[in-house]
């Protein structure tokens, strides 16, 4: 199995004036993050607007995703639903791409119980042909994937690693405490991934790796080279924009500061808006302090 420890990015999805997808720049994304060494790629995560993009172009960006990598790099993709057997076709039809990996959050809105979470993730990792992790974002999803549950879970063949973002370090050590030999524990939260793989943790899935991949994952790696005191000078210095990137809802920042880098433009669908005028400075004073150059508008 291609691992999935390192420093992953949650690509975000660009769009044109119009509002639709601009392939081209996400080509460009593609090709510069894989040049700043990150370890894979995961697309149409919360980070890529996944539920504002139809089910057609989510194929068309995941397939883009896919092609423009060719090979260098492995790919996650989001299936995610809070219809079971939406996820479960989502991950088939992901699987039917070419990904390395699929990405499964838990069902938003119905707040279902660890029952219906454990019945719901053995669904889409029966329907698999890849190894899936298991997404635990109750900011996002409204009900935690407890730390029993996903050691029900990570037994199954298919189930190979969980992103934990439920912000709790208690919560993820008592997963690395009772974990089996080969299943991974990665950050889903940028600023607690030091902790968390002082404790273990084997990675992270990261939003600010979007402006920053070369050094988020030189810090990713200097954790896992044993270079605690490298990881966390990187950490310190990269704090206000892993903070910054949070100010509004993700992705508007992370657009705001990509635009801002020339990269994409600083578009995203409804019900999301651009970052707030006033609280760009703030974003670009961190950007600028982790040493971005800013080119764009």
């Amino acid at each position: 199995m291609t691992s999935m420890q390192g420093c992953a990015t949650a690509i975000v999805t660009p769009f044109q004036d119009d509002g639709s997808l601009d392939l081209p720049a996400l080509r460009g994304l593609v090709d510069w993050q894989i040049e700043e060494g990150i370890s894979y790629l995961v697309v149409c995560g919360s980070t890529g607007e996944a539920q504002t993009l139809t089910p057609e172009e989510r194929v068309q960006v995941v397939a883009t995703v896919v092609e423009q990598a060719a090979g260098r790099v492995p790919v996650m993709a989001g299936a995610t639903d809070n219809d079971t057997r939406r996820a479960v076709e989502e991950t088939r039809r992901m699987c039917g791409l070419g990904v390395d990996f699929i990405l499964s959050a838990g069902p938003y809105y119905n707040k279902p119980t660890q029952e219906g979470l454990f019945r719901h993730f053995t669904a889409v990792a029966d329907a698999s042909a890849v190894p899936v992790c298991l997404y635990n974002v109750p900011g996002r999803s409204a009900v935690n994937l407890l730390p029993e549950t996903v050691l029900r879970l990570a037994p199954h063949p298919n189930i190979g690693a969980i992103k934990e973002a439920s912000g709790s370090v208690e919560q993820a050590m008592q997963i690395i405490a009772g974990r089996p030999k080969d299943f991974l524990v990665l950050s889903g939260e940028d600023a607690l991934t030091v902790a968390l793989m002082s404790c273990g943790a084997d990675g992270l899935i990261s939003v600010t790796s979007n402006q920053v991949p070369g050094l988020m994952g030189w810090m990713v790696g200097s954790m896992l080279d044993g270079k605690e005191r490298e990881s966390r000078s990187l950490l310190y210095r990269l704090l206000p924009l892993m903070d910054a990137n949070f100010i509004e809802t993700n992705p508007a920042p992370v657009k705001a500061g990509l635009a801002a880098m020339g990269k994409i433009r600083n578009i995203l669908r409804l019900p999301l808006v651009p970052l707030t005028e006033s609280k760009l400075p703030v974003l670009l004073a961190a950007l600028r302090r982790a040493g971005v150059e800013l080119g764009g508008a």
